[in-house]
């Protein structure tokens, strides 16, 4: 069976199946755990107050350090502030749609973020697609790097899954930007939407997603390496879609709001996709011999 084959059958991509222990000194990956946990209850902390709140808590780092550490982690603080840096000319950045925008229906707005994720030796990265109006987890990867190939391939499959949306909303993250990405979106005619710098509450839905899913599974669960996140993050968004009540919703869950059916239905439906799933991958696994 191919390598590309076995990633499939798992269901993981084949930049996290890569998996290796990090470059970083195990004091710098100790010092990423610490901001993520830090940045993710106070996304409003720059450089210099990241700094300052791990020197409080006995560690010895400079504002250069954390700086690095915070651009590999791809955090910036959430404030309004002058524009400091030009994007890349073969990157276009498009402006933002959804201002004022009320999310009525299924399928209207979508939209993606990456975050990092602690693992108990080193880091890796997820990236997840939401559905704005039911806060439904589309599609979602693991990586150890940031780069565009595991984006574009939860992008496939939340458009394989769920068909089109009207609008596409992402920062301005290179892996976003890209020819890759957008070019699958405009083939697809989909409106691209992208938040301003230092603008990530134009995302909030995505980023109250990464403050539920790192607090409720991700520190709890303490992951040592990939395949085990891998495993259980994949448990935690099933619960997250087809169990968990949100008050926003009505107290419904997101299953429920995006197929506008009852519990019951929604339970069918799952069954029979994870079905359809597995025939997907069994059949993309078999080998012929004539």
């Amino acid at each position: 069976m191919s390598f590309r084959k076995q990633c499939k059958l798992l269901d993981i991509s084949r930049a996290g199946a890569y998996y290796e222990a990090q470059s970083e000194s195990k004091y710098n990956i100790e010092l990423m755990h610490m901001i993520d946990a830090e940045y993710t209850l106070h996304p409003e902390m720059g450089v210099l107050s990241m700094t300052a709140y791990l020197k409080n808590s006995g560690k010895k780092c400079g504002p250069k350090r954390v700086r690095r550490l915070m651009r590999k982690m791809g955090l910036e603080a959430i404030y309004p502030k002058p524009r400091t840096s030009v994007p890349n000319k073969q990157h276009k950045i498009y402006p933002y749609l959804l201002k004022g925008v009320e999310t009525t229906r299924p399928n209207q707005v979508w939209s993606t973020d990456i975050t990092y994720v602690k693992l108990k030796h080193g880091y890796a990265y997820l990236v997840a697609i939401m559905d704005w109006y039911s806060r439904k987890v589309l599609s979602w990867r693991l990586s150890n790097t940031m780069d565009v190939g595991f984006c574009c391939e939860t992008l496939e499959e939340a458009l394989f899954y769920y068909g089109v949306p009207e609008t596409f909303n992402t920062d301005q993250g290179a892996q976003f930007t890209s020819e890759a990405f957008t070019g699958i979106l405009k083939e697809k005619g989909i409106s691209i939407s992208m938040t301003g710098t230092g603008r990530a509450l134009d995302n909030v839905f995505i980023e109250r997603l990464w403050r539920t899913v790192k607090y409720n599974n991700i520190y709890i669960k303490g992951y040592e390496t990939i395949p085990e996140a891998q495993a259980g993050l994949e448990e935690y968004f099933e619960y997250y879609n087809e169990r968990r009540l949100h008050s926003s919703l009505e107290d419904k869950n997101p299953d429920m709001v995006y197929y506008g059916k009852s519990y019951q239905d929604i339970h069918r439906i799952n069954k029979e996709k994870k079905r359809s799933k597995k025939r997907e991958m069994t059949t993309a696994t078999t080998v012929s011999y004539f």
